[in-house]
């Protein structure tokens, strides 16, 4: 299929959505079903008005349908439905139904509210669904037939890669979701993680949940998780993205929310940095000495690391762990005020031990 390089770092290669995959052989297998041969590379028209083509990995006629199968190419980007198969199998809908859609094997259902689409709606994203019915809609221009078609769309071993993804924590079951707003993989893009974050919050704003936390990893996310006894629908996977998550929650408000991390992630929250990714900044080894004096301070400047200096400060009777826990605090009340939250900030060892908490507090107007 064709190739776009990333203008932003030249040596990376973009690749395709689910969603761009899904159109390409939804198109190729309506052209077959209307009487036509399997176009072989087909072309498609993505939302920003690239006409990228893609090969075709699988063709199939039945006496009632057609079916087409595309390879996802996710570019250099480590997306783990890399080379996955994107199948869409077509056939004569309803008149008058327009283009319907279901879900395959390997393809999730919706099943908690507060996602882009209706519990019991197949996992094929609105944008999806979008360029979906143009392919057809374009195809069906050059061959005269009829836009009532019923598109089912499947990824054989999609269940088994689901489980490396957010989607049961976000109540989409049975498989993966058909994503992808333009069509294209930007390698290391930041806006899947940020979207993921932002439904994880529409679920459980719809669940009636009041208590959200967003952790920097695995096992401060664990350690909160058993902390605050919650929900799995609770947990959002926040990563770096402090203000991405605490914006967010400014236009969309929780009650409470809890943001936890390790020792050197709430030292970077803890300086004013609301991305935590090792590019936006380190940690300040002379910040974490203002905490101190004396020997003390100098040896904290000294430190190999984030923990290290922890252990200094420890080994010295002073409580770090809290003064960082108090300044990430106010970092992160910033972007969230207005919201009528209380927040808290949970800083836990590297095993999920509580070394510090502030307890939740209202960020104020």
């Amino acid at each position: 299929m064709d190739e776009i390089p990333d203008e932003n770092a030249p040596n990376l290669r973009r690749g395709w959505t689910t969603g761009a995959c899904a159109a390409a052989a939804a198109r190729a297998a309506y052209a077959a079903l209307m009487g036509g041969e399997f176009p072989d590379p087909v072309t498609i028209r993505l939302p920003g008005g690239q006409t990228p083509a893609f090969a075709l990995a699988l063709t199939e006629c039945g006496e009632t349908f057609c079916r087409a199968g595309v390879v996802k190419d996710a570019g250099d980007d480590p997306d783990v439905t890399h080379g996955a198969t994107i199948i869409a199998r077509v056939s004569r809908g309803a008149p008058g139904a327009g283009v319907t859609f279901a879900a395959g094997e390997g393809v999730g259902v919706v099943t908690k509210p507060g996602l882009p689409l209706p519990v019991g709606e197949p996992a094929i994203n609105p944008m999806p669904r979008k360029m979906i019915r143009e392919a057809i809609e374009a195809e069906a221009a050059v061959c005269g037939g009829t836009t009532d078609i019923h598109v089912e769309i499947s990824i054989p071993g999609g269940a088994k890669i689901a489980e490396r993804t957010l989607n049961g924590r976000l109540g989409i079951v049975g498989g993966l979701s058909i994503l992808g707003t333009t069509g294209i993989v930007t390698p290391f893009s930041c806006a899947a993680w940020i979207a993921s974050i932002h439904r994880g919050i529409d679920v459980a704003r719809a669940l009636g949940l009041d208590l959200v936390a967003g952790a920097t990893g695995s096992t401060s996310e664990a350690a909160v998780k058993a902390l605050h006894g919650l929900p799995e629908e609770s947990l959002i996977d926040m990563g770096d993205f402090v203000g991405g998550m605490l914006k967010y929650l400014r236009r969309h408000p929780v009650r409470r929310v809890v943001v936890a991390g390790g020792m050197a992630k709430m030292t970077k929250l803890a300086q004013g940095l609301l991305d935590l990714h090792s590019k936006r900044g380190a940690v300040d080894l002379d910040f974490l000495a203002g905490f101190a004096d004396g020997e003390t301070a100098e040896k904290i400047r000294g430190a190999n690391s984030a923990k290290h200096a922890f252990e200094i400060a420890e080994a010295a009777g002073l409580d770090i762990a809290g003064a960082v826990a108090e300044a990430a605090w106010r970092t992160a009340a910033a972007p969230l005020r207005g919201a009528g939250s209380e927040l808290e900030i949970v800083v836990f060892d590297r095993n999920g031990g509580l070394l510090a908490r502030t307890g939740l507090r209202p960020v104020g107007a």
